[in-house]
């Protein structure tokens, strides 16, 4: 199904299609482990029976409805203190495609979801595996939600929910277009072009200098994100005081 060639150097070169699985980002994790893995390849599968999120929170994606893969990389250039350079260009890379279809209304919620104004359209999970003080492997799993209506929450929105397209998008034309997206931006990271990487990135920040609600201990509180650190940390104003907070620390208020 998946038979296709991306006009990119190497991320999408070789692909490893399965009908079902239960994760993709499992999958490529064992090719890593039994040394079949090659830098950009990619594992795609129609039926994801297993597939997890941030904060362990499962994947809701109906069979065959919506793009749900992992790519290898081999980001051996960064440090084990810059992993969340590799999300800075894994998010900006996927929203650079979803925003030919979006515009300006596709935006990057911290740290690795992608929203549509107040509903989510697709997520990553970044798991690396470190060798000394570098990135030695880096699985990249995206799920975007493209083709599918229906959704158990009312935050969750599709590309076919929030475009005029009359026609189902084929998942398997559409595909190649993000990969090289995807690398392109993946490229700019490895050539150091961090300062373009990270104005980009805080020009599609959901609610980037906006009052907002936040949910951190258990707390409720109004801040205003002014960025996010070199560690990956999101930084809130709240009041007098400039907070910072790591995965799984805070929560936004979806309304």
């Amino acid at each position: 199904m998946y038979k296709f060639r991306p006009k990119t150097l190497f991320i999408g070169q070789k692909i490893k299609y399965l009908p079902t699985c239960q994760s993709t980002n499992d999958i490529a994790a064992s090719l890593i482990t039994n040394e079949a893995a090659l830098d950009g390849t990619v594992v795609v599968t129609d039926h994801q029976t297993a597939g997890r999120g941030q904060r362990g929170n499962q994947w809701e994606a109906q069979p065959g409805q919506n793009l749900t893969f992992s790519v290898i990389l081999q980001p051996s250039f960064l440090q084990a203190n810059e992993q969340f350079w590799l999300n800075i260009a894994v998010s900006l890379g996927i929203s650079d495609w979803l925003a030919t279809y979006l515009n300006d209304r596709l935006k990057v919620k911290w740290p690795n979801d992608l929203y549509v104004e107040q509903r989510k359209i697709g997520g990553i999970l970044i798991e690396n595996t470190l060798y000394g003080y570098s990135i030695a492997w880096s699985v990249v799993g995206i799920g975007l939600n493209i083709n599918q209506t229906r959704f158990q929450t009312a935050t969750a929105t599709s590309l076919i929910n929030e475009t005029p397209n009359e026609c189902d998008f084929v998942l398997p034309d559409v595909l190649p277009s993000l990969l090289e997206s995807l690398e392109k931006r993946y490229l700019a990271l490895r050539a150091g072009q961090r300062d373009v990487l990270k104005t980009n990135y805080l020009q599609r920040l959901f609610r980037y200098q906006e009052e907002s609600e936040f949910i951190a201990d258990e707390e409720r509180f109004r801040g205003m994100i002014v960025g996010v650190e070199e560690s990956g940390r999101l930084a809130i104003q709240v009041g007098e005081k400039l907070k910072s907070f790591a995965f799984k620390e805070v929560e936004f208020v979806i309304q």
